[in-house]
């Protein structure tokens, strides 16, 4: 059975199937629900956003990503607290922040509040596959074996990933349809999150942190590898 990797992108969604073998389609779109469409059944779905906020605006799941990436750490941010995505604006979602966990909320984390209400309201659903959030510098540190030395906004970061997917029987082609017009960076990460998907797929996969917290509702809270 095929897995999915999707990350965001300008404009969207992107996502990378593979299989065993590697590399099977790519694909892009507006939202998370029409991806799962074109790409078909799965059988896990991994996604780079937030899933579940703690409470005390602290996951567990961001501090030991932290850890374990060291020079590329900057690349996880808190996920928000779950009463912030109710905001509608970053002025309110910042103050609520600061009520809520005494500590105010990244312009970054706000912009990507819609995403995660929109992943959230997928994951509360009945769905086909499991979804699960995989943060992708965790999937290449995992795949190196050492944090990576540098960012993926570099050719040499870019080139070191590509070899790393490669590395793991991941080979992108150069024509991917419509997928091809997302960022360089956003369909590697696709890619090293459908590497994660296929390990948990596998059994092989772990959690950070292990166990996983849970959140508010019960459900798991944690960053796959």
């Amino acid at each position: 059975m095929n897995v999915v990797g999707i990350d965001a992108c300008r404009g969207g969604w992107v996502a990378v199937v593979i299989d065993t073998g590697g590399f099977v389609a790519a694909t892009r779109a507006a939202t998370v629900a029409e991806v799962l469409t074109l790409v078909g059944p799965v059988s896990h779905v991994g996604i780079d956003i937030p899933i579940g906020g703690s409470t005390t605006g602290v996951r567990r799941a961001d501090q030991e990503a932290r850890r374990v990436l060291g020079p590329r750490r900057a690349s996880v941010f808190d996920a928000p607290h779950p009463d912030v995505l109710a905001a509608a604006s970053y002025a309110d979602a910042n103050a609520a922040s600061r009520r809520l966990t005494g500590r105010g909320l990244s312009a970054q984390a706000w912009h990507l509040v819609p995403r995660i209400r929109e992943v959230a309201a997928l994951v509360g659903a009945p769905t086909a596959a499991p979804i699960v959030e995989i943060h992708p510098e965790v999937s290449f540190r995992e795949m190196a074996g050492a944090p990576l030395p540098h960012p993926k906004s570099t050719w040499a970061g870019i080139r070191h990933r590509s070899a790393l997917l490669a590395g793991v029987g991941i080979e992108l082609p150069d024509d991917l349809g419509p997928a091809g017009r997302a960022g360089v960076d956003d369909v590697v990460d696709a890619a090293a999150v459908a590497w994660s998907a296929r390990r948990m797929a596998g059994g092989a996969a772990r959690s950070l942190p292990d166990p996983p917290e849970t959140d508010a509702d019960g459900l798991p809270m944690a960053i796959w590898v």
